[in-house]
């Protein structure tokens, strides 16, 4: 598994128990295939990404952050 996951590019600690939980995740919501399971999920967490840097680069300038003292 560990193989195929580096292949796709793909978090290397995903494992077979991660999977059913997505089927598991798509069969509650309705969704009738896994791909859309995926884009609302990867959007959610880009959009987490996103977010959690910006606090972090304002938390540093509020702290008047300068990494070359």
């Amino acid at each position: 598994m560990a193989r195929l996951l580096a292949i796709a590019k793909l978090n290397s600690d995903l494992t077979p128990h991660s999977l059913r939980h997505t089927q598991q995740f798509m069969d509650i919501l309705g969704h009738s295939d896994d791909q859309i399971t995926k884009n609302v999920y990867l959007h959610a967490t880009k959009e987490m990404k996103k977010e959690a840097s910006q606090k972090f680069a304002q938390l540093m300038r509020s702290l008047d952050y300068n990494p070359l003292c």
